[in-house]
This record gives C-alpha cells, structure tokens and sequence, in this order.
C-alpha cells in the first residue's frame, strides 16, 4: 500500500508539473517539448528530484507514447495521399536526406564514436518535427501558403524514410550486423508496400469494422488494434513505431477524422510522459561537456535544412521569400530525433550519445520557432526585396532607331 501511495503521489506530481509547463510553453510561444525534456532532467538520475517508485510505469508509459505519436501521424494521411505525395516530392526527399543525413554520420566518424553511433546520428539530424513544424505553420498563419505544401511533402518523405529505416538501425543496434540490418529492411519493405496495398484497396473495408457512433468502442478497437500490430512489429524487428504508423495509414475516411478526436488526448499525455523519460535516462552532468559539439552540430544543420527548403521551393517555382520560409519552418527536430537517441540508450551504444541528442533537440527546438517568425519582421522583408531587387536582370536597351 505504501509503495501504491508513493507511485500515485510521484505520478501526480509529475504530470501535474507537466501541465503547468506546457501551459507556460504556450504563454511564451514555444513548443512544450523542451520543457518536458528539462523536466526529465530535473526528474531523473543526477537531478533535482529523483523517482524511484513511478520510472517503470514511466518507461511503459512513453513506449505507449511512441506508439500514439506514430499512429496519429498515420492517421493524418490515406495512403492514396502518402503515394502520391511520394512521387512529387522524392527528388526533394532525396536532397532532404543527402544534406541533412550526411552532417550527423561525418560528426560522429570525427568524434571517434564508430560506425554504428554515426548511423543513429545522421537520422538525428535529418528528420525534423512534423508536430513542432504544423504547430508553428498553424501559430503563423501559413497553412495557406504557397511553401507549405512543399514543407509538408518534405516531412511526408522523412516520416515514410522512418519506416525502412527504424528497422534497420533496430537491428543494428540489437547485433544482428549487417546480413541481420539487410533482412530486417526487405521485412520493412514487404510490410509496408503490403500495408499500402491492402490500404490502398481494402481501406474502406477496414474501416467498416470500426463504429464511428460509439466512440467508446471505437476508441478501444483503434487503440487494441494499434498496440497489438505495434508488438508484432517489434517482434519482427520491424519497429513498432512503424507499426503504429501503417495502422493509421490503413484506417480512413470517418473511422480516421474520428479517431484521431478521440485520440488526441491520449497522445498528449503519454507523448509528454515519453519525452520525460527520455530526459530521464540523462544525466544533467553529462550534459556541459557535449554543449558546444550539439551547438556547433545544430548551427550546422539549420543551415542544410534552410538549404533544403529553400531548393525544394524553387523546384516548384516559388518566389524568394516563400523559399526563405519553407527552410526556416524546416529547422526544429524533435519526435523521432528523440526516438532514434532512445534506441541508442536502449542498446548501450556510445554513452556521449543520449546527452548530446537531448542539447541537440533542446536547441533547434527552441531556436527553430524563434527563427520561423524572421520573415514576418519588417527589417527581413527590406532584406529580401533588396536582394531580389539586385539579382533581377535588367532590361536590354531597344536598338538604336525603335
């Protein structure tokens, strides 16, 4: 009974402190992700206020939030949406993760970590935060924009690339060397094209199971569905990450609209528990050592990322300031970066690895936001119309008589 009491009262603490800094977060115009990393830090080993009773519920907690992370992504698209969004925006996808990949793997070669950590670094670096960026996008009043459609496609191609990639660097990561990371990758690919398919064609059909009128039922059918596909994935090595975000890929039409009001609660606390323990397996004194490489690593990677946006929008002909945009909107990294280090410190791989991910996120989350709002300012705007001003051509003299 004691233990209970202790375990109720740590929870409690927890999440009722996580409240007040999400609703601080959103005074001040920042996202809530930093906050709850710091909480965890506080929270952890080597901080503030230890928990001893409540860190396996915790840690049971955030693999749920991993998993409601994923599958309300799923949910957002049908998979007729994700193919085609797939073959308009590859070339971009593909300058995406050449720019942004390639930054993380050559750091972590330079600090001597090894091929393995190189590989969980680069997918550090290249995937931003599809909710940081939709939160800003939506903050900003650009959801109508001409850029916005080219910063969604990007992040449609990093959240699909997760699919092959989270069970390659699981297998990695649990030993199974090369040969192991090559059969886990055709598993991926045969159970995510056969997911498509099935979507693609019987999605209807699927979704006819499911009562949109009894949201009870619906929320525990959609929820018990999710988790059980998302143990089958993990047991395959496939990632129950990737699991859950087929399964929101399958569902569609009213069942999808429905589910993702139903569930968005749900997501929200269990996400928020996730990014605590993760700051929780991080020891705030490992954190002043690997500062200035996370800062160094973040300057870095905000300027591929802008670089990115920024050749992704002129692809499709937009002007100057919309390609300035899509870059800066492009910056934050956030669920799967956390993710992809959370594996990392599962594994026992470079101990320097988890405290330099969680700076690394700190920063290019706060700062990412901050840097999105550049182009509304007025001095920015001057900047850009004198650019474009000096680089317009001017016109050729008519010949001599006309």
């Amino acid at each position: 009974m004691h233990d209970t009491a202790v375990l109720l009262v740590e929870i409690g603490a927890v999440l009722f402190a996580l409240g007040m800094l999400g609703r601080l977060g959103r005074r001040v115009g920042l996202s809530p992700i930093p906050l709850y990393l710091l909480a965890g830090l506080c929270f952890g080993h080597g901080g503030l206020i230890p928990l001893s009773a409540s860190e396996e519920f915790i840690s049971i907690g955030a693999e749920i939030g991993v998993v409601l992370l994923l599958v309300m992504l799923g949910l957002e698209y049908s998979a007729s949406e994700l193919v085609g969004n797939l073959r308009a925006a590859a070339p971009a996808g593909i300058i995406d993760g050449v720019l942004n990949a390639l930054p993380g793997v050559g750091f972590a070669l330079l600090l001597g970590w090894g091929l393995e950590a190189a590989v969980v670094l680069g997918g550090i670096t290249w995937v931003s935060s599809s909710g940081v960026i939709a939160k800003v996008l939506g903050d900003l009043g650009r959801l109508g924009n001409r850029e916005t459609p080219v910063i969604l496609s990007v992040l449609v191609i990093e959240d699909l690339a997760m699919a092959f990639y989270l069970p390659l660097v699981t297998a990695v990561l649990a030993g199974l060397g090369i040969l192991g990371g090559v059969q886990a990758l055709a598993v991926a690919v045969a159970t995510v094209a056969a997911v498509l398919l099935v979507a693609l064609r019987f999605g209807n059909a699927i979704s006819s199971f499911m009562s949109v009128r009894d949201p009870e039922a619906l929320l525990l059918s959609v929820l018990g569905l999710t988790l059980f596909v998302a143990g089958v994935a993990a047991r395959l090595n496939v990632s129950a990450a990737v699991g859950a975000f087929l399964v929101g890929i399958a569902l569609s039409g009213p069942v999808a609209h429905h589910a993702t009001e139903i569930l968005t609660p749900l997501r929200d606390l269990f996400a928020a528990v996730f990014f605590v323990f993760f700051g929780l397996s991080t020891n705030p004194a490992d954190m002043p050592a690997v500062l200035l490489p996370a800062l160094g690593l973040a300057v870095l990677t905000a300027a591929t990322k802008i670089l990115t946006g920024y050749l992704a929008a002129r692809r499709v002909g937009i002007a100057l300031p919309g390609r300035l945009r899509a870059g800066l909107a492009l910056i934050p990294r956030g669920e799967f970066s956390i993710v992809i280090a959370g594996l990392a410190v599962a594994s026992g791989l470079e101990p320097k690895l988890a405290p330099l991910a969680t700076a690394y996120v700190l920063i290019t989350v706060i700062s990412g936001p901050l840097l999105a709002r550049l182009p509304d300012y007025a001095w920015f705007k001057a900047a850009v119309r004198r650019r474009m001003n000096a680089t317009r051509r001017p016109p050729k003299p008519l010949p001599a008589g006309d």
